[in-house]
């Protein structure tokens, strides 16, 4: 644990710097005509190619016939070899393969296949003027340098908006949350809309629920695990955020509601995807245990942050170098947190809620955890009835009628032998004794 989170910040320093990926704000206007796009389709990125500590080609085709042959044969591979798929997401899913595999681990193509339609009915019905507005205003904001978004009549603008559009139909009591958009423009640079919408429909119900909600009742529950695990792993850190007036609520939002979209160079926003799809909202934990330990590990950069706008300026600005996909990545699975670990903080934390909290309460139960749990939950309901996991009916049966104990022969001072011969008459002619494997021997009962 003290090598996972201790205070030593290791910086590579060879990295190349990738943070004109990021999808935030704060991106300027529009690019140039002259400039080209890089290989995640970002106009003027610096991913042309791919960095240092980045797998050479021969692996990436050795990753890739293994997902060829995993996906094939899905319920086979789930059902008896998910730590595979789970060291393989955590090597990284290969970018030509990301279109297959997502909808797979989140149970997505079951969702599709068992609603056939459906996303053609709500992507054709008028949605709500009211959110139809809200939604409308945000396009632009959502990864303005990529090429699918840049401009407003394109294909990615239009089908993010009926994406959204379709989920306020599907779910009308939730509505839009501002922090989907990211989300499902991240769906939509790898999915068609169809294939986008139920995977978003798969993290905001199976994932997250509770996240994206009017109340964001499970998104306070988290900020509070969250700084209690502060507190056990990184307790100089937690002291620090205390001292200066930085709560979780400050910061944490907009990690955990958009999936680090919009906070970390996007090759490494894959990544913690692929991690994220495979197992559950632990990844959100440990990647944001990371970039803590990132931002003020050390005493100097505690020193360097005297008041809470300095602190949130180092959570928000931390070099990209230290951001790298492979280097962050192997930071951010050595974490030493379990799921057995987060449930039983998220059990602690609803033990203390204040009963007169405004809203309904969190329902962590609701939350599966991770691509095993949703394939097990995806086969106990049949792949009948929707794709919301039901439980199993436990039908009892009436107990058979008792049967008369079996009496025991009497063999005491009997030779096997004379048994036999007793039982059953004369001897019977054939193999000799020392053939065990005789129609006698087998025919005899006890």
């Amino acid at each position: 644990m003290a090598q996972a989170l201790g205070e030593d910040l290791v910086q590579p320093c060879e990295l190349q710097d990738d943070s004109s990926s990021l999808g935030s704000d704060s991106e300027l206007s529009g690019p140039g005509p002259y400039r080209q796009a890089d290989r995640y389709g970002f106009i003027g990125g610096s991913s042309a190619e791919p960095g240092p500590g980045h797998p050479p080609a021969d692996l990436i085709r050795q990753r890739e016939m293994k997902w060829v042959e995993m996906t094939s044969h899905w319920e086979k591979t789930m059902s008896r070899r998910y730590k595979k798929v789970k060291m393989q997401c955590r090597k990284g899913i290969p970018s030509a393969l990301r279109a297959r595999c997502w909808p797979l681990l989140c149970g997505a193509h079951v969702c599709q296949k068992n609603s056939p339609g459906t996303y053609q009915e709500l992507a054709e019905a008028p949605g709500d003027p009211q959110w139809m507005e809200t939604i409308g205003r945000d396009l632009h904001r959502q990864f303005p340098l990529h090429e699918m978004f840049v401009s407003p009549q394109g294909h990615g603008q239009q089908g993010l908006l009926q994406v959204l559009k379709a989920y306020t139909l599907y779910r009308p009591e939730q509505g839009y949350c501002q922090a989907q958009g990211p989300v499902a423009a991240v769906l939509l640079m790898h999915l068609p809309p169809e294939e986008a919408f139920w995977c978003l429909v798969q993290i905001c119900e199976v994932y997250v629920p509770g996240y994206y909600g009017p109340h964001m009742e499970a998104v306070q529950l988290d900020a509070e695990v969250f700084m209690a695990l502060l507190r056990r792993l990184l307790p100089r850190v937690h002291k620090h955020l205390q001292q200066v007036g930085v709560g979780p609520l400050l910061y944490l939002p907009e990690w955990f509601l958009c999936l680090f979209a919009r906070s970390l160079p996007f090759p490494t926003v894959l990544r913690v995807w692929d991690a994220f799809l495979s197992e559950g909202v632990k990844v959100l934990f440990r990647v944001g245990l990371t970039l803590v330990r990132l931002a003020l590990g050390t005493a100097e950069q505690r020193l360097a942050c005297p008041g809470l706008l300095e602190t949130l300026g180092a959570l928000r600005t931390i070099p990209p170098a230290q951001l790298q996909e492979e280097a962050f990545m192997s930071q951010v699975h050595s974490v030493a947190l379990s799921e057995h670990d987060l449930q039983r903080q998220i059990r602690a934390q609803l033990a203390q809620l204040p009963e007169s909290a405004s809203g309904p309460p969190p329902r962590p139960q609701a939350r599966l955890p991770g691509a095993q749990a949703i394939f097990e939950a995806q086969q106990l309901a049949g792949a009948r009835g929707g794709t919301r996991p039901e439980v199993p009916r436990i039908v009892v049966q009436p107990p058979e009628e008792p049967r008369p104990p079996r009496r025991k022969p009497q063999t005491r001072g009997k030779t096997f032998h004379g048994l036999l011969t007793r039982s059953r008459g004369p001897p019977i002619e054939g193999p000799s004794r020392s053939h065990r494997g005789s129609t006698s021997f087998l025919d005899t009962r006890f």
